[in-house]
């Protein structure tokens, strides 16, 4: 790629497609976006997941590239809303999990055990309805507690894809909870 671009000229033709484009805007901003999101995260597998879902999110979306005023600026803001979006949905993968752990745990209380494990049974059927990949994949992290990296190594997938999946098993298994078990859900949030 020819060095003589400008940033502005760089990003009107990543935005047409041109894969050496991006690809050189890419390698401009790659290390300092990463140190920036460690820096904030201090976690290197966080890190290189926020940067390189953001850079794929930049290449399918490649067309408003062109509107793009300053491509630093908006990488940082971007990485950061990544970064917030992702700590949120780990709070809430963990609230659930630890919903179903208690699910699990035997109370003393016989009518505090009949809503749990009411609960559980509609968690369970909803796991149940899940695609075979995404059940393996949603079991294998509440189950054995395992990482994405782990999942994606065992399976022979990237970790892209197990995120997707565990995620969107996740927003199933809830949705279908609170479509299915909304008094069970009511009794526990009064219990707690």
């Amino acid at each position: 790629m020819n060095e003589q671009l400008t940033e502005f000229e760089l990003l009107k033709l990543a935005s047409a497609g041109d894969r050496r484009a991006f690809s050189a805007l890419y390698t401009q901003y790659i290390h300092q976006l990463y140190q920036y999101v460690f820096s904030i995260c201090n976690c290197k597998e966080s890190s290189e997941e926020i940067v390189q879902d953001l850079f794929l999110k930049l290449w399918e979306n490649k067309e408003s590239l062109i509107y793009v005023t300053s491509f630093k600026s908006y990488l940082y803001r971007a990485s950061k809303n990544l970064l917030l979006n992702q700590l949120k949905r780990k709070k809430a993968e963990s609230q659930y999990i630890t919903n179903l752990e208690m699910a699990n745990q035997t109370t003393e209380d016989s009518s505090d055990n009949l809503i749990y494990k009411d609960y559980e049974r509609i968690a369970s059927h909803a796991i149940g309805l899940l695609p075979e990949r995404r059940k393996l994949i949603f079991k294998m992290r509440l189950d054995e507690n395992l990482s994405l990296i782990e999942i994606a190594t065992r399976l022979s997938i990237s970790k892209s894809v197990v995120k997707k999946q565990l995620y969107s098993g996740i927003s199933f298994v809830r949705n279908y909870v609170i479509q299915n078990g909304t008094l069970v859900i009511f009794l526990i949030m009064c219990w707690l």
